[in-house]
């Protein structure tokens, strides 16, 4: 009697991988991707799609190296052509990250839409910037969730609009240059008094008289409204003004300073808890032995030119947005920035649609 020898069917498994999944038609199809390459080519970093892909094939299943039917990629796509499929995959599929992964995203997500919050706000009782660490504190006792599918500059500015109604905090005015006929300065002087705005100076030597304020960003899509109307010319030049000589006391963390519960009265809780930081500021700005400022051992980047403190600030400096600023600028060739320079680059980097399609 012969016996039949069965063969296996040889499969090829794919493991670290990035998989990107797709499902149309009711039919699932996947591509393998090299690892933290998706969302460099999605933000347009990456340009080279070999060092994105692994395979240009598609697949039904990427870890059991099972590949699709062509009648399926036809009934869903329309076509066969596996790079244009591999590339639409790419754009419109979703990114599957394993436990830690995304962990680590939506907690630097997190970071992110803080530091952002931070920029953007003050405290109206004291006058000067949240630190960071209060941010991410409030933003937990109001139960904030990242949404990894959306943007951190559209979720800060929901973090702003929603910690506004438990707790003392503003958005911070934006400083604008209107440029306006003589006819028309009488109207955008009662506009600006309607708006509440703080006029900074008038210029009235020249032929058209212009008039440096500060607003609320909400007030952007009016002011465009306002240039049509009076047929005037506005600049923006800073989205972000805080009072002078504040400062964003990154390095206070302590658990003793964290509120354990929603506070009864958070206007009082924050304002002790902003009292207490800053009195620790004063108490410990001549150094740990209690010497002067200037005993202190400080470390200077070569690249920001800058003395940025001791070793943990030093540290705490390379991962800044402004440290990271610089980088770009020196690979261009072009001088380094201040710290305020820098946010003021930032920020002026940012498109007008932001401001008018999420302002509060």
């Amino acid at each position: 009697m012969s016996r039949i020898l069965v063969q296996p069917i040889g499969q090829k498994r794919l493991t670290n991988v990035a998989v990107v999944r797709l499902k149309k038609r009711g039919t699932r199809f996947e591509i393998a991707c090299y690892k933290n390459k998706v969302l460099s080519w999605r933000s347009g970093v990456e340009k080279d799609l070999d060092e994105v892909l692994q395979s240009h094939t598609v697949y039904s299943n990427v870890s059991k190296g099972v590949l699709a039917k062509a009648k399926e990629l036809i009934a869903a796509f329309g076509t066969d052509d596996q790079a244009k499929i591999c590339l639409e995959v790419l754009e419109k599929g979703e990114l599957q990250v394993a436990g830690k992964e995304r962990e680590s995203q939506l907690s630097s997500q997190f970071r992110d839409i803080a530091t952002i919050v931070m920029q953007k706000t003050y405290n109206p009782e004291t006058q000067r910037p949240y630190t960071i660490s209060m941010i991410e504190r409030l933003m937990r006792d109001i139960h904030f969730a990242v949404d990894p599918n959306s943007g951190s500059k559209k979720q800060a500015l929901e973090v702003i609009h929603e910690l506004q109604k438990h707790f003392p905090i503003k958005r911070s005015p934006m400083r604008l240059r209107f440029t306006v006929p003589e006819e028309g300065l009488s109207s955008l002087t009662e506009k600006l008094n309607a708006w509440n705005a703080k006029v900074v100076s008038t210029d009235q030597s020249g032929n058209q008289p212009s008039v440096i304020c500060e607003l609320d960003p909400g007030l952007y899509r009016e002011c465009e409204a306002l240039k049509s109307e009076l047929n005037l010319k506005f600049e923006v030049l800073a989205f972000s003004i805080h009072a002078e000589g504040d400062a964003h006391l990154n390095q206070y963390d302590d658990e003793e300073h964290e509120p354990k519960q929603l506070p009864k009265e958070p206007t009082d809780s924050i304002v002790k808890l902003s009292d207490k930081l800053q009195k620790q500021t004063i108490s410990t700005s001549g150094g740990p032995s209690g010497n002067a400022p200037g005993e202190a051992r400080q470390n200077k980047c070569g690249t920001c030119n800058a003395l940025v403190g001791d070793s943990n600030q030093f540290r705490e400096h390379f991962k800044s947005d402004w440290h990271k600023h610089n980088l770009k600028r020196k690979t261009r060739n072009l001088p380094p920035l201040t710290e305020e320079e820098c946010l003021t680059d930032i920020e002026l980097g940012d498109t007008k649609s932001d401001l008018k399609d999420y302002s509060f």
